[in-house]
């Protein structure tokens, strides 16, 4: 039992220890550090627990060591989730500037959570005084009961999510083409909610500035408004490549200097505008460093043949030596062969855990059928320590990356964040807290699945029979029928039937959680061409994402004043939709560029050529990126009768699309100084973005005079 202890034990320090490191922000103060990693390793520690009891149970040596740390990780992580760690999280939260106050604001957010958990207090006092059981195992078993039946009601429904989500998404990635649809769609998404943080940002800082110039040095608010200032102060010196821009006064911006309760909501406002910025640069960073990764890998499979089967990427410089040549050798050989098969194998042995996951599930209520694979096998291997606390651990610890998985997918569409270096002081606190209640219930539902021999029950299942005297069918009743339902839910998930329900009934969309399947109608041309962009700065020198928000503005506003400016969403022209059809779907010329998607450039070139003769705006994108030349093998030259035919068509189409684009009121697109075609190779693509813009808004200008005339 001790050699266990003495490798899993530091093993769960150094996973607590690795994964704040990992994830927490570098504002984030010691004190939500400290309760947040003590938070995690009472919740990981049962992971340790539970085969450690198994064994005490099966060979009959249970003694109080087992049952002392049971009561330590159990009450730690109860105390923690449901009334220290609401606490502190709703003080972290707080704008106001002492102690006192903080800790009043914390204690109004929760008043509704605390009525919650007082009236069912209530209940179960007023419940112990009827049925007249022992005071102290009677609050101590109503505790359990209400902890332990939260956890396995939403539990539930989190593990079987993950235990269908997990295997399914491990083998959709390990398909190139898929993923990287994904990460081209991920990444306009992303780089589109950058520039609104970006926005927002800055107008929070614009707001501090102006309400700090207006605020006199005699004026009663003045501390206040010198903690901000300083705050802000720190924020700019942090981050020297940030230049605030863009920022604006709303209509009640000047109103923060009323009062201290304003000044808490004016500093709040900054940190969460601070912290949501940060956070999203660190999303979009990290999905375009995925992508370029993954174009590499593409192109170097493709290439192997010239490469010699070597690993060159983009992002360093090429090894030398012979040992150097060995590493690039290794290198291709785990990221072109063997991770795109050990994915899909693992994806398959999670796939059959999961499976006897859910038969275990099926079969708790009958006791006289024993389906359970893992009971099977921790009784097949009777005596021997090792393999019944590893038969015990392998799927004790899949269930809780189950649970966890769906945990972090749902609240980071709802209520938190998790962000490699920049996850908030709430952020922590909230996932710490939810970590810590569905620890105790996923081992009690997992000691559920183990039907030993001779009776013998764990020291776990002794201390939870306290609900059974006090709440009988909130006991061991419960949770042998409620998994009937996580097993249904589960198999709907992997049908794909709340999709199909969400898509047949559109008022539901609202509801429906974006997932890996959605947005797979070809190569995103807005994300691949942002992703040529953050190459070619990389082999500049630059950063990541140091021109992510004004390409993406650009991006934004272009498809604004081209697709719907001044014509009604209803009303596309008959040139216009097609066009718009094939870009989304094929992705334009910029997905010609990449050799990762040479198969698909091989058939849609006539499509690409269409393309450049109709869209005037690509063909001048085309000339102002001089560093972005086409490839001479991307198309193969033509006959000269078939060249000049689709000339032809090529003009005849863009004479239509320009009196189309006229009698619809868009943009001009006569030639002009600044969309010529005499533009200079050498403009970035910045300024004919402004530029485009530019002529944009003089074209609508234009056109409200023409609409004013009689």
């Amino acid at each position: 039992m001790w050699v266990f202890y003495v490798v899993s034990l530091p093993l769960t320090v150094g996973m607590v220890a690795a994964t704040l490191r990992y994830f927490a922000g570098p504002a984030v103060p010691a004190r939500v550090l400290a309760v947040v990693g003590y938070a995690w390793l009472c919740s990981l520690s049962f992971v340790v627990l539970v085969p450690t009891d198994i064994w005490t149970a099966i060979s009959g040596n249970q003694n109080s060591d087992v049952g002392f740390f049971w009561s330590w990780s159990y009450w730690s992580t109860f105390i923690l989730a449901w009334s220290i760690v609401p606490t502190l999280q709703g003080y972290e939260d707080s704008g106001d500037f002492t102690l006192k106050e903080r800790l009043k604001s914390s204690i109004q957010k929760n008043m509704t959570y605390y009525a919650i958990m007082g009236s069912t207090g209530l209940f179960g006092l007023l419940l112990i005084i009827i049925m007249r059981h022992n005071w102290v195992h009677g609050i101590l078993g109503f505790a359990m009961a209400c902890s332990n039946t939260f956890g396995l009601v939403t539990g539930a429904f989190l593990l079987g999510f993950g235990l269908s989500e997990i295997p399914r998404n491990i083998w959709r990635n390990a398909d190139w083409t898929h993923r990287l649809q994904f990460l081209s769609h991920k990444v306009a998404k992303m780089s589109t909610k950058l520039d609104h943080a970006h926005q927002e940002y800055c107008s929070a800082i614009y707001v501090v500035q102006a309400t700090s110039n207006q605020m006199s040095k005699r004026d009663p608010l003045r501390p206040c408004m010198d903690i901000i200032d300083n705050m802000l102060a720190r924020m700019l010196q942090d981050d020297a490549l940030f230049k605030p821009s863009g920022g604006k006064l709303g209509e009640n911006d000047m109103d923060y200097d009323t009062d201290n309760k304003t000044m808490a909501t004016l500093r709040r406002q900054l940190r969460r505008a601070h912290e949501e910025y940060y956070r999203r640069k660190s999303d979009y960073m990290n999905c375009v460093m995925e992508a370029l990764e993954l174009e590499d890998t593409i192109r170097n499979y493709e290439q192997r043949g010239v490469s010699g089967w070597k690993y060159l990427s983009c992002f360093r410089e090429n090894r030398s030596g012979s040992l150097g040549s060995f590493l690039d050798s290794t290198e291709f050989i785990w990221r072109c062969l063997l991770k795109k098969q050990l994915m899909r194998v693992l994806s398959v042995i999670l796939g059959c855990i999961s499976a006897s996951i859910l038969l275990a599930e099926a079969t708790l209520l009958p006791s006289d059928v024993d389906l359970s694979l893992f009971s099977n096998l921790i009784n097949a291997v009777g005596k021997q320590e090792v393999l019944v606390q590893v038969a015990a651990f392998v799927p004790l610890l899949y269930m809780c990356i189950c649970t966890y998985y769906s945990l972090f997918r749902i609240g980071m569409m709802l209520f938190y964040s998790l962000t490699p270096g920049q996850t908030s002081s709430v952020s922590l606190l909230m996932m710490c807290s939810m970590v810590a209640r569905y620890a105790p219930p996923i081992s009690y539902n997992f000691l559920n699945l183990i039907h030993l021999g001779g009776n013998a029950k764990t020291t776990f299942e002794k201390r939870m029979g306290n609900i059974d005297d006090v709440v009988p069918f909130f006991g061991r009743t419960f949770n042998k029928i409620y998994p009937l339902i996580m097993v249904v839910y589960t198999l709907l998930v992997a049908g794909n039937f709340f999709e199909h329900l969400t898509d047949f009934f559109g008022s539901l969309k609202r509801f429906k959680c974006w997932t890996d399947q959605e947005d797979m109608d070809g190569l995103d041309p807005s994300g691949m061409f942002i992703l040529q962009k953050e190459r070619n700065s990389m082999e500049q020198g630059r950063k990541v994402s140091e021109h992510a928000t004004p390409l993406a503005r650009n991006f934004s506003s272009i498809g604004k004043d081209v697709e719907s400016g001044n014509v009604p969403l209803g009303e596309p022209t008959a040139e216009m939709a097609p066009e718009r059809t094939t870009q989304t779907k094929h992705s334009g010329n910029v997905a010609f560029k990449y050799s990762s998607v040479r198969d698909q450039s091989s058939s849609l070139k006539p499509v690409e050529q269409v393309q450049k003769g109709i869209s005037s705006v690509s063909i001048n994108l085309e000339a102002g990126s001089p560093e972005e030349p086409p490839s001479a093998s991307t198309a193969p030259e033509s006959p000269p009768a078939e060249t000049a035919s689709r000339w032809a068509s090529m003009k005849m189409g863009l004479q239509n699309f320009r009196a189309s684009m006229g009698s619809k009121k868009f943009f001009r697109l006569s030639p002009s100084p600044s969309l010529g075609t005499n533009a200079s190779a050498t403009e970035s693509l910045d300024e004919i973005f402004r530029k485009l813009k530019r002529n944009s808004s003089n074209a609508d200008a234009d056109h409200l005079d023409d609409d004013g005339l009689p």
